[in-house]
């Protein structure tokens, strides 16, 4: 813009200045522009403007056609997804190493083109199915100790001994009653028996199992087999004697066979003692009753039976003082008590 006000001001200089270079006669003076209107001169301008600026944008179009054009790069395109071979059934077995592969195949195997996005990717080719390895045969269960035991001692030409037998009887019988095999635990216990007649703790263990099952007749079987082998074992002697007097059988009898095992015992001398008193053989229950309470003074049920048999044999001042020992004595139920006070409000009188 500078250049166009440049030539604006040198014409407006020659045109107006008096003493200016004459025109041609064909070319007519250009009045001053101070006379004319200011909007005309604006106008001048503008014109003068838009040819400079029309001219440039044609000068800008020749060139620009005539400069070589540089096409774009292409777009690389996308390598196609590979399929996935489909699973393999049976578990493959280890897949041999690859071989090697020389550079050059490598090279000329990276130029391949893509396929073309309308046709079908070619879907490789399917692994062929490998068969199942053989299943490995069960290992057997290791067997028991005492089953190996067993083996090793047949295997070596030795048998176990009796006791031994029984032991191990015993010990499954045990393992039967905690899985609840009563009747199980039954019958081994009456194998360990015939093993070894003299295993203590089967004996008991299977008397116990018969009482509960309500078979007494049996259990009073193996308590005289028991004490015919060993007299010594009062605490069996009690227990068939009780079973016999439900039964009204000889239970005096067998008492009286462990009784001198029995010494220092005092539920046995008690027991014996009421034996007697049923039978009414006062004295005898008397001498039991005292044996008794020698090993256990404060024993208000034994003062008691002592107290009715005294009575029973008419020494009443001998009764009043076990009755009144019975009253302070430990063991008495209310209902004992009871008879206890009946029988001092009685003899008082």
């Amino acid at each position: 813009m500078s250049l166009i006000n440049k030539m604006l001001q040198d014409l407006d200089a020659r045109a107006g200045k008096p003493g200016a270079a004459a025109l041609p006669i064909d070319v007519k003076p250009v009045p001053p522009l101070e006379g004319r209107a200011p909007w005309v001169r604006g106008a001048a301008i503008g014109g003068v403007v838009v040819v400079l600026a029309a001219g440039g944008y044609a000068a800008w179009r020749v060139l620009d056609k005539a400069a070589p054009q540089t096409p774009a790069p292409a777009l690389a395109a996308a390598p196609a997804p590979v399929p996935t071979p489909a699973p393999v059934s049976a578990p493959a077995l280890a897949a041999p190493e690859p071989e090697p592969v020389a550079p050059e195949q490598t090279a000329a195997a990276e130029p391949e083109k893509a396929a073309p996005p309308g046709k079908p990717e070619p879907m490789l080719e399917k692994p062929a199915p490998v068969t199942a390895p053989r299943a490995p045969r069960p290992v057997p269960k290791p067997a028991p100790v005492t089953v190996l035991a067993e083996a090793a001692a047949a295997d070596s030409g030795r048998t176990e001994s009796t006791a031994q037998r029984a032991d191990n009887a015993y010990r499954r019988a045990l393992g039967a009653l905690e899985d609840g095999r009563v009747t199980e635990a039954i019958a081994t216990l009456e194998a360990a028996l015939r093993f070894d007649p003299r295993h203590e703790a089967s004996r008991q263990t299977l008397v116990s199992l018969l009482i509960e099952a309500r078979r007494p007749d049996d259990a009073m079987r193996h308590l005289q087999a028991a004490l015919a082998l060993d007299p010594r074992q009062p605490s069996m002697a009690m227990l068939l004697a009780r079973l016999q007097l439900e039964r009204s059988g000889p239970a005096l009898e067998t008492l009286r066979r462990s009784l001198p095992y029995a010494a220092g015992s005092g539920d046995y001398h008690a027991f014996m003692a009421g034996v007697l008193q049923q039978e009414g053989r006062q004295a005898e229950a008397i001498e039991h009753y005292r044996r008794a309470l020698a090993a256990a003074p404060q024993n208000g049920v034994w003062w008691m039976g002592l107290g009715i048999s005294l009575q029973a044999e008419k020494r009443d001042a001998e009764a009043v003082q076990a009755y009144q020992q019975a009253r302070v004595g430990t063991g008495l139920s209310p209902e004992l008590q009871a008879f206890v006070e009946r029988r001092l409000k009685g003899l008082v009188q």
